[in-house]
């Protein structure tokens, strides 16, 4: 017989109390929670907890595969099959990548610089410019305009995509010996919107919360009320105003809202109203009473001038002696724009002794304006037409003149009248018919306006009555 060691009898005995004291352990815990499966009878509560836990053992059998089916005896094997996948590159290949590059027109850019900036040949720019629609579309580049360059390879132009006119896109095809234009036609549609409000803190605030866009906010300030209105000192808060504008809408964007039919505008106690209406082919804006809003003459030819000279007697700054002067002086940097004072006919256009290069306009009924001492001229020519307000030529130090200024002369008929303080002739109105149709077509749009009062108006006497009725008697 084989003597055991005693280190293992040791172990085996030493496992066999401790798996005694488990079953003791175990047994008692038993007894806590099920004392009736101890010859004890069993309560409601005994048998809910040997349900609960009978159900659990079903789960876990049914959850672990090796409860609930005996494990197959048989073996299987495993067998991989190659499967032959394309390479990355002709992946890619197979998705093709749109070669259309869009671009923004920014300030001053000019065709050529974007062609350059593209890295296109100057010759394909001016196979482009052949072509009738792109001619007219890239005449005179704006800020914003979107041109679209479909670019496969570097050096390589095959079409563009521009915009006509708000409701035409044309694409143009230059893969072939000729350019093929295709024009689509672009859904536009117009609708009226009225805006209404109060100024709080300024107009540009007050009339965007009311719905107004920007372009029509600069009509209202820069084009219907800019006679009547200083926006800059007259407006204050409790000051009104109604716009009734035309939004232009294409596929789903507004693309304009520039069209300003009809204006209200109440500051100091006075109302100033304005109606679009066109007459002899121009559009302008008039009264009520169809008195056009715009003035004849406009007081000053530049902005943003200090007066450095009036009209009167006074010494010659060059020529040392006294002198009448016969107009009065702006100072300001040389290049500075000059606008024409009101309609004419450009009747002189050169050079005039110590005047320098110098404009004379005629504006009918005996009116005529000098501006003198210029550094070079607009783009007006003897006999042509200007609009008040356009551009005739840029401030400089030609002729008898100590520094850049604008020296500008008011005669009628012939005779020099203090252009600060001369009575200007009125604007011819409305008559006859034209006052006819124009009072015809103002009249929906006052309607609104009155309607949209009437609006106002109810909102606020709730309020000002809770005022009222606050304040102590």
């Amino acid at each position: 017989m084989t003597n055991r060691n005693p280190d293992s009898l040791r172990k085996q005995r030493f496992k066999a109390r401790l798996s005694v004291q488990h079953e003791n352990s175990l047994h008692s815990r038993l007894r806590q929670h099920l004392p009736a499966a101890f010859n004890e009878r069993w309560t409601r509560r005994h048998w809910i907890h040997a349900g609960l836990f009978a159900s659990i053992g079903l789960m876990v059998a049914t959850i672990i595969p090796g409860f609930s089916q005996p494990v197959a005896a048989a073996g299987y094997t495993q067998a991989s099959l190659p499967l032959e996948l394309p390479a990355l590159e002709q992946i890619q290949s197979d998705q093709p990548a749109s070669t259309w590059h869009t671009l923004q027109v920014s300030a001053g850019q000019t065709l050529g610089a974007i062609f350059n900036e593209l890295q296109l040949p100057a010759s394909v720019m001016h196979r482009v410019l052949e072509n009738e629609h792109a001619r007219t579309a890239f005449a005179r580049l704006r800020p914003g305009t979107e041109i679209s360059f479909n670019i496969p390879a570097q050096g390589q132009l095959h079409g563009l995509r521009f915009n006509r006119d708000p409701g035409h896109r044309v694409e143009l095809d230059l893969q072939g010996e000729e350019i093929t234009a295709t024009v689509t036609a672009r859904e536009i549609t117009t609708r009226t919107a009225v805006a209404s409000g109060e100024i709080r803190h300024s107009l540009y605030a007050s009339a965007s919360r009311a719905g107004l866009p920007a372009n029509a906010i600069a009509v209202l300030t820069d084009e219907i009320f800019k006679y009547d209105i200083d926006f800059s000192k007259d407006v204050q808060p409790g000051d009104r105003f109604n716009v009734v504008y035309d939004e232009t809408w294409r596929e789903g964007e507004r693309i304009d809202a520039s069209k300003v039919l009809a204006a209200t505008f109440t500051t100091g106690g006075k109302t100033y109203t304005g109606f679009r209406f066109e007459r002899n082919g121009k559009t302008e804006y008039f009264d009520a009473e169809g008195r056009p809003l715009k003035k004849s003459f406009i007081r000053s030819p530049i902005q943003f001038a200090r007066l450095s000279s009036n009209f009167g007697a006074r010494r010659h700054p060059v020529l040392g002696r006294m002198r009448m002067h016969k107009g009065v002086d702006y100072a300001a940097r040389t290049g500075t724009p000059i606008m024409a004072a009101g309609d004419a006919r450009v009747q002189f256009a050169g050079v005039q002794r110590g005047y320098g290069n110098t404009v004379i306009l005629d504006h009918g009924r005996g009116h005529t304006t000098l501006y003198a001492h210029m550094s070079r001229f607009g783009k007006f020519r003897a006999g042509q037409r200007v609009s008040q307000g356009e551009i005739i030529g840029y401030v400089g130090s030609t002729g008898l003149s100590t520094g850049p200024h604008l020296h500008y002369e008011f005669r009628v008929n012939g005779q020099h009248r203090n252009p600060l303080s001369v009575t200007m002739p009125p604007p011819e109105p409305l008559r006859g018919a034209e006052l006819a149709a124009f009072q015809a077509q103002v009249a929906p749009a006052m309607a609104r306006i009155r309607g949209m009062e009437q609006v106002m108006y109810a909102q606020a006497q709730p309020q000002a009555t809770a005022r009222s009725t606050r304040t102590p008697g």
